[in-house]
């Protein structure tokens, strides 16, 4: 087993195409790492779809009816934006026009997607398995979209 540096803060994001490791962010988004850490609890990401993968851009997931229109049953979030910039690797809470409308959706960056900063709450980084994002099936929707078999927080494991 991989030595982590905070298992508590670590996601492990086993996908249809690979595992992919995400460090959280509770120094950037606190109240946003605490409502994904209860959702991965409660295995509310397991089976969910990546509904809309743009090459180059990013790939989204989070919406359990698989349009890009749902979310969890819980609140909605207040934003925590931050000056962290939105570059290759970085996951980030997917919103309506309303800042404070991020919920269970997020996207993980293909590439820098700079003009997203301080607009997007950024609460996560992809310290592996990037390649695994990258060979996601592209699409808004993908005709056989990727699919999170199993979301687990790294201490739980």
């Amino acid at each position: 087993m991989a030595d982590y540096k905070d298992p508590e803060n670590t996601l492990l994001l086993e996908t249809t195409k690979g595992p992919v490791v995400i460090e959280l962010r509770p120094d950037l988004a606190p109240n946003h790492v605490a409502h994904i850490k209860k959702l991965v609890r409660e295995g509310f990401y397991d089976g969910v779809v990546f509904h809309r993968v743009i090459d180059g851009f990013m790939a989204q997931g989070g919406d359990p009816t698989g349009t890009g229109m749902g979310g969890s049953k819980k609140p909605d979030l207040k934003a925590e934006f931050s000056r962290e910039p939105h570059v290759r690797g970085v996951c980030s809470m997917a919103r309506s026009q309303s800042p404070n409308s991020a919920n269970s959706q997020f996207f993980i960056c293909f590439d820098d997607a700079t003009f997203l900063d301080n607009q997007y709450t950024v609460w996560g980084e992809v310290v592996s398995g990037m390649e695994h994002v990258d060979a996601l099936p592209k699409g808004e929707p993908p005709r056989a979209p990727g699919k999170i078999t199993s979301m687990k927080v790294q201490a739980d494991v």
